[in-house]
């Protein structure tokens, strides 16, 4: 196979321009033209009016020999690499123990299911609820009012994922290519087929749901079982190794190998590790508003006179602005044509975060516009890992009496916003965030630093996007959980510091974030375990 990247056609090209243009680049004849497939098609929106569609494509010719040879010193044409996954080995007959999963979200799920496929028969733990159940309880907070601890957008079959966008791209290195792997699965459970090939894939929150229950029943028919409602306490660790699970029902389940794929929220299960002295240290992470404006708007600073058109969807974008104070305050989690969505876990506390259908079709586009802290910002040091969860925790309790006390959202006009007033009326853009909003002055909602940053970045970023900072956008508040402000530390043989054969995995330990990396990394802690069995063995 060969790889040609680079290759430009109009975005409304037909089909068969693809093949003709391929041809005409290579200099071959139509029927030298074996097989063509898309492996990458992506688009440049710097120039709008000029918008093209960008494609890489594997070719099989019939002399690539020839053509590799002819075309040597050109980097656009190369062998296509090899991105086929190959398992690490398979789990002796014989083999007795059995790994457990801590957490069934993309990171657990992936874990679990490599696993799985190795013949290793995996248990997986999870606290929250099997997705369908957990998709009603979710639906309590933002209909109702009502929040379960224990099931909502945070904890339940899926992970944090399931309530987002559903973004599938990554900037993590992979030289192994097995993000593929991530995307090929996907694909195998019910994904269009699209996310191999788009160069920002995304499902959407409902066609997640059944893609989830679709891996899981492929996990279970390989011997694995899955547990819910099933939350960890803690760990039984004997001389600095792991010997199993605790449950808060009681039971111990054995086990000297242990994947934790937490997720960014378990703070109650980070405290009680802690206190076991599993090492953990704080980490940076990012606290900030969410800030919707009319996807029209968004579509026609991006696209230009190709707005609408439904083969680019709706418009995205990515911002990023240095402030004098030294911050950075950037866009994060952008969801097209989506909405606000309530994502607290814990009571008395407002959480933020967007969400996309597959279609990205609602009214209005949303981000986080964040603003980085870190350990010294917050208190954390070695002798206190878990002082960022506390200082979320601080923001989401005032986000919460801000909005009323009653799971309403804070929010602001971004015009009032930049000119330090309260909010009073709403202006041309209608909030989303369901259970509601409450408008007040944000400027008491984040630290000082965060607010000044806020303030200069907004229009820093209307010079870029036109109208982004149009004084009717609405900035509704918090966004704390843009990453986990821990990390549970490993070592090059992705096993804690210092427990063996406990394996921190994903977001929650600080190794990912987004699904498509929480994946990668999943898979590469099943490896890592296997290896580890297979040595022992």
């Amino acid at each position: 196979m060969i790889r040609l990247t680079e290759l430009r056609l109009p975005i409304d090209h037909a089909p068969e321009a693809l093949p003709a243009a391929v041809c005409q680049r290579l200099g071959l004849p139509p029927g030298d033209l074996l097989e063509c497939t898309v492996f990458k098609r992506s688009y440049d929106a710097r120039k709008a009016a000029l918008l093209t569609f960008i494609y890489s494509v594997d070719l099989k010719l019939k002399n690539e020999a020839a053509v590799l040879k002819k075309f040597a010193k050109d980097r656009n044409v190369a062998p296509a690499p090899d991105m086929a996954y190959r398992f690490v080995g398979q789990a002796p007959a014989s083999l007795q123990e059995r790994p457990v999963v801590v957490g069934f979200g993309p990171c657990g799920i992936f874990a679990a299911l490599i696993l799985a496929q190795m013949g290793f028969r995996p248990i997986v733990l999870e606290r929250g609820k099997a997705v369908r159940e957990r998709t009603q309880d979710t639906w309590g907070l933002w209909r109702k009012k009502v929040l379960d601890p224990e099931s909502n957008v945070q904890f339940g079959e899926g992970g944090a994922g399931t309530f987002s966008d559903g973004k599938l791209y990554s900037q993590i290195k992979d030289p192994r290519h097995l993000g593929r792997k991530v995307l090929e699965e996907f694909v195998k459970a019910g994904a269009p087929e699209e996310i191999l090939y788009v160069s920002k894939p995304h499902i959407g929150t409902f066609r997640l749901v059944s893609m989830v229950e679709r891996m899981r029943a492929e996990i279970v028919a390989l011997g694995g079982e899955i547990r819910f409602e099933q939350r960890v306490t803690g760990l039984a660790i004997e001389a600095g190794k792991v010997r199993g699970v605790q449950l808060a029902s009681g039971e111990t389940i054995a086990s000297c190998h242990v994947v934790l794929a937490l997720g960014h929220s378990a703070r109650d299960t980070f405290e009680a590790l802690h206190a076991q002295g599993v090492f953990m240290e704080p980490k940076p992470f990012s606290v900030g508003f969410r800030i919707e404006h009319p996807q029209s708007l968004i579509d026609k600073a991006r696209l230009g006179p190709h707005a609408g058109n439904p083969l680019l969807g709706a418009a995205d974008y990515k911002l990023v602005h240095h402030a004098a104070n030294g911050r950075a305050v950037y866009s994060f989690c952008m969801c097209p044509g989506g909405t606000v969505v309530a994502a607290t876990s814990e009571e008395n506390r407002v959480v933020t975060n967007g969400m996309s259908q597959y279609s990205r079709n609602e009214r209005n586009a949303n981000a986080g516009i964040v603003v980085n802290v870190d350990p010294l910002d917050y208190g954390g040091s070695a002798e206190n890992p878990l002082a960022g969860i506390a200082f979320q925790r601080e923001l989401e309790s005032r986000a919460f009496a801000l909005g009323g006390g009653t799971y309403e959202a804070p929010a602001q006009l971004v015009g009032d916003f930049l000119a330090g007033r309260p909010s009073t009326a709403l202006g041309s853009v209608e909030p989303s965030y369901k259970p509601g909003v409450h408008l007040t002055d944000l400027s008491t909602a984040l630290p000082p630093y965060a607010i000044a940053a806020m303030r200069e970045a907004l229009p820093a970023f209307g010079r870029q996007i036109k109208g982004f900072d149009m004084a009717d956008a609405v900035l509704t508040g918090v966004e704390t959980r843009t990453s986990s402000p821990l990390r549970m530390t490993r070592g090059e043989d992705f096993q804690s510091l210092n427990v063996q054969g406990l394996y921190p995995a994903g977001e929650g330990a600080g190794y990912a974030g987004g699904i498509l990396s929480a994946g990668v990394d999943g898979i590469k802690v099943a490896e890592a375990l296997a290896r580890d069995v297979l040595r022992g063995a």
